[in-house]
């Protein structure tokens, strides 16, 4: 009995659910009793959807810090881009330069295509680190319909990181960015407990198209956009938040649709910016 009026929600003991798998946490714990993270300082209520008889839904590793909010309920796959108030004008004219550490790493481990050379006689084919993650993803949705844990993740991890990266180029933000922790720039996938194997590869290929013919044309308006606002940003040292929100609703639609097209998940995704 003491136990259930622990555990009790109250006015001064509010209840307090894991930002990372939704399992209700005990009243003064210091980690979650389901998935072992660390309760963060501030309650942060996630609601939780059953997927099965009483069982808590599984979640990918939730990157929401750097917004200070849960992810929204509605399409699994969520991109935030915090609005910088300032930005520096020195670091913001010589971003191309900076950049070129960050693309020569995803160049090392991002590589998605298939190269081929022919010499002589001889032939060899390679396969870029990243494209052999996506076969092992496909491979495992066709064979067994789910994703294992740890080869999400790492997948999930892989892009948020790529996502931070190309915010940095666009000039969302002022921080360099990490390979860990808090960033303005942030993204998550919810993890799905069951894919369906008709839809891997060609399916979602055929589906992607109408969205990639118009994402085609988003980004050559993004390239303008960001031309604009780097000249916006050496004379006023603000992003035009307009600008801003367009640049970030472009890469929330395009991170959507790459998660669909990877079978991170089996929703369709929107025609939005949102």
């Amino acid at each position: 009995m003491q136990d259930e009026t622990t555990d009790a929600a109250t006015p001064e003991n509010p209840a307090r659910f894991c930002t990372n798998c939704g399992a209700r946490l005990v009243a003064g714990a210091a980690f979650c009793q389901q998935c072992g993270r660390p309760v963060a300082g501030q309650p942060a209520p996630v609601q939780p959807t059953p997927t099965g008889a009483g069982a808590a839904p599984s979640t990918g590793s939730i990157d929401t810090a750097a917004t200070g909010a849960p992810p929204v309920a509605g399409y699994p796959v969520t991109f935030e881009a915090e609005y910088p108030e300032r930005l520096g004008r020195l670091s913001t004219f010589f971003r191309f330069f900076l950049f070129i550490p960050i693309a020569i790493f995803l160049a090392l481990v991002g590589g998605q295509a298939l190269s081929y050379s022919d010499v002589g006689e001889g032939t060899s084919t390679t396969l870029g680190a990243g494209g052999g993650i996506v076969l092992a993803i496909w491979a495992a949705v066709l064979v067994r319909q789910y994703i294992p844990h740890w080869l999400f993740d790492f997948q999930v991890a892989l892009i948020r990181f790529q996502a931070r990266a190309y915010g940095y180029l666009a000039l969302l933000t002022d921080r360099f960015p990490p390979f860990e922790g808090e960033y303005p720039v942030s993204f998550d996938v919810r993890y799905p407990d069951k894919l369906n194997r008709w839809k891997v590869a060609i399916w979602k290929i055929i589906t992607s198209i109408p969205h990639i013919i118009i994402l085609a044309f988003l980004y050559m308006a993004v390239f303008f956009v960001v031309v604009i606002a780097w000249f916006a940003i050496l004379f006023t040292g603000r992003y035009p938040r307009g600008l801003h929100t367009f640049v970030a609703g472009v890469f929330r639609w395009s991170l959507r649709v790459q998660a669909y097209f990877l079978s991170l998940t089996d929703e369709y995704p929107p025609f939005s910016l949102d």
